[in-house]
């Protein structure tokens, strides 16, 4: 949804609130993972982005606190099977703190042109976040994808319950990555026309290309703990 008033005039608690501060790197150290929460909570962050090991340490860092936790499930490669995700997200919604989940489709089975079976995966899913009243960020892994490929993704998202769409992991390797492009988030949300939430996430280390995509009415964006600060405007 386009802002009321241009990124450029608001102050840093309400860009904070565009962010998901990424705390996902895999070779993290339980300090690096308090470290890097304790800053999305100092930032302002709308969420700290973990993976569900680091659960336990997020809830009790954000407790009492404007921050909120998302957690990855499935993540990056999005390939359990139907009920393993399910059964993965049925657990996760219920820890403290958790109010929204990042998981990702199968994007092999995107490109296979089988989205009938994306849509029933993902719509269980949405169900099961939904009666825990967690909201269900979808990861296309965009870059893995053709554009007719996206925006066809994008219809089938929406059709099966998802709040969010989302372009990327940060993970993927298969080939170039540009993740929040600005010239596909503009496709994106034009094909989206309201009927969803965008977050933008993936190559987003400028100020600049932080503030256009508010602009531009992206809801919300997975920033990489280094790069908070600088979004943010912040001295470093």
């Amino acid at each position: 949804m386009k802002p009321d008033k241009p990124a450029i005039e608001m102050t840093i608690p309400e860009l904070a609130r565009y962010i998901d501060q990424s705390v996902l790197k895999p070779e993290f150290t339980d300090q690096d993972i308090q470290t890097y929460i304790e800053e999305g909570i100092e930032f302002g962050c709308k969420t700290v982005c973990i993976n569900p090991s680091a659960l336990l340490l997020a809830a009790e860092l954000t407790r009492g606190t404007d921050t909120e936790i998302c957690v990855v499930s499935d993540f990056p490669f999005g390939l359990g099977t139907e009920k393993e995700r399910l059964y993965q997200v049925e657990q996760l919604c219920r820890y403290e703190g958790v109010t929204e989940l990042d998981i990702v489709a199968n994007y092999g089975k995107i490109r296979s042109g089988m989205y009938e079976d994306v849509k029933r995966d993902i719509a269980g899913i949405a169900n099961a976040c939904h009666a825990h009243g967690v909201q269900l960020k979808t990861i296309m892994e965009t870059d893995a994808l053709t554009l007719d490929e996206i925006l066809r993704t994008v219809d089938v998202l929406i059709e099966a319950g998802s709040d969010f769409v989302k372009t990327s992991t940060g993970f993927y390797t298969g080939g170039p990555t540009k993740g929040a492009d600005i010239e596909l988030i503009a496709k994106i949300i034009e094909r989206v026309d309201g009927r969803c939430k965008v977050k933008g996430s993936g190559n987003i280390r400028t100020r600049e290309h932080f503030l256009t995509l508010i602009d531009m009415g992206v809801d919300r964006m997975g920033i990489g703990y280094r790069s908070t600060p600088v979004v943010l405007g912040l001295p470093l």
